[in-house]
């Protein structure tokens, strides 16, 4: 598990014990997200007001649903400064992963996305299933080839110009020849476990809270209803946990994160256009 070449918070790549787990083959779409909210009544986190306490100095007039959108820029930008190409999107949830129209027909089979941590949580729980810890998803994410780069054989993005995954293509973040958002689930080939979309597509949902480098002292077997770490959900922005796998927008010169080691931190109240989750039980 992790990886000593790429960036510090992979680090350090050590062995790790995991107990036997099933995981969904594909990240939870659309259409199961919008089966599940049409048997409960379940609202999402972007659905709904946000708490000025979490957000003392915004703009009141600001704190209304929503959620971030990845929006373009017209050319070559600062890449140091995120804000460039993110923004505040009023409206925008899983239903309408823009802020426009609502698409849960249009991409019934893409990945749910814009969902906050209590998000998925709720979906998993209704399932009867839950989300993984890291080392799980990880070892999913590997499809059996050990200390690889990717989730596929070889040390190339894009072996023999073939695409593997969904991720960007073209100069980040103003040009695209690839989809540009999110594909449906399946469009790219399965892993070594005959997994789907492990990499690229949308960020992943983990359990852990996120820590900036591998803990290595209790490297044993992992066990996902003792550990302290797996906190109760919250709609906090300073709650980070762990996400993986990388998304449609990660691109060489910008965001090498399409690789099993790779993670990132995401707060559980994040709701973003590239941000989804899939479950084990």
């Amino acid at each position: 598990m992790g990886s000593d070449r790429h960036y510090p918070e992979e680090r350090p790549a050590h062995d790790r014990v995991v107990e036997p787990f099933a995981i969904e083959r594909h990240p939870v779409t659309t259409r199961q997200f919008a089966d599940f909210v049409a048997a409960t009544g379940y609202v999402t986190v972007a659905e709904e007001a946000v708490d000025p306490a979490d957000f003392p100095d915004a703009d009141p007039a600001a704190l209304v649903p929503g959620s971030v959108v990845f929006t373009p820029t017209a050319g070559p930008v600062d890449l140091g400064d995120w804000r460039l190409w993110w923004r505040w999107q009023p409206g925008a949830s899983w239903r309408r992963p823009t802020g426009a129209d609502d698409l849960t027909t249009a991409r019934a089979d893409h990945p749910v996305v814009h969902i906050a941590y209590r998000d998925a949580v709720a979906y998993a729980e209704w399932v009867g299933r839950r989300l993984p810890t890291e080392a799980e998803w990880e070892f999913a994410a590997r499809g059996g080839l050990d200390g690889q780069e990717y989730a596929w054989p070889g040390d190339e993005l894009r072996p023999d110009g073939r695409d593997m995954a969904n991720t960007w293509k073209g100069r980040f973040p103003y040009r695209n020849d690839g989809w540009g958002t999110t594909s449906p689930v399946g469009t790219y080939p399965p892993n070594g476990y005959g997994l789907l979309d492990m990499i690229g597509n949308v960020w992943e949902r983990c359990s852990d809270v996120w820590v900036p480098r591998h803990p290595v002292s209790d490297a044993g077997a992992v066990d996902a209803e003792g550990r302290p770490n797996l906190l109760a959900p919250t709609t906090s922005p300073q709650v980070m946990r762990v996400t993986k796998g990388g998304s449609h927008l990660c691109a060489p010169e910008y965001c090498r994160r399409y690789r099993p080691a790779a993670r990132s931190a995401q707060s559980d109240d994040s709701a973003t256009s590239h941000l989804g989750f899939r479950c084990v039980v």
